[in-house]
């Protein structure tokens, strides 16, 4: 699949290869079954056979990645649970996927969307929970910026520098996010457990 969307990207040149990755990461953003990674490591792929510049290409895949975040948010926001329950939401965000990303947030509060921008499966979900929570967009923006910041030009730059090593890079940016994907859920079951460990300890008293 991956070899698929690298030739595909690398039918576009100029305009049309910036063009390309900005529907494609705007795409990903919408909850598309169209892995956002992939699509970075596209725009890395571009940039190191010259059909574009890494710089411009690093900040039009900043800027798509946030803009799409930030739809998901917006309409999580103003139309959340009553677009939750139809179609085709209920199918992009099932039942189970938005009880999962609640579950995260009472868990871990806001530091769960620099978390879900490393968690493909979870990112618009978590996305759409968090507006559809009203959480303030400020706080939404700085989490979630924070963490494109650092996967964004990371990704797009390794592959741009490293091109002649493409699929060792690719590996090892994926285990880079797992092993960060194992941390997160490492610290959310410890924080649980010391949770319930303090209620069991510390139970309600009432008269």
């Amino acid at each position: 699949m991956m070899q698929s969307v690298f030739d595909f990207f690398l039918g576009f040149s100029d305009w049309k290869a910036y063009a390309a990755v900005f529907i494609a990461l705007m795409a990903c953003g919408l909850g598309l079954p169209l892995p956002e990674d992939i699509t970075l490591f596209g725009a890395g792929v571009l940039s190191y056979y010259g059909k574009a510049d890494v710089h411009w290409m690093v900040a039009l895949s900043m800027f798509a990645v946030l803009l799409g975040d930030s739809f998901i948010f917006y309409i999580g926001s103003r139309w959340g649970s009553k677009l939750r329950m139809r179609s085709p939401f209920n199918r992009i965000l099932s039942e189970e996927r938005y009880q999962a990303a609640k579950a995260r947030f009472r868990v871990k509060g806001n530091r769960v969307i620099f978390a879900g921008r490393f968690m493909p499966g979870l990112r618009a979900p978590i996305f759409f929970t968090a507006g559809t929570l009203h959480l303030p967009y400020r706080v939404f923006l700085f989490y979630d910026g924070f963490a494109a910041l650092i996967s964004v030009p990371a990704i797009i730059y390794s592959i741009w520098y490293f091109g002649e090593y493409m699929d060792r890079v690719i590996r090892i940016i994926k285990n880079i996010e797992y092993g960060i994907v194992g941390l997160i859920l490492l610290v959310g079951l410890v924080v649980v457990v010391k949770y319930y460990k303090k209620k069991r300890h510390h139970p309600d008293k009432r008269l």
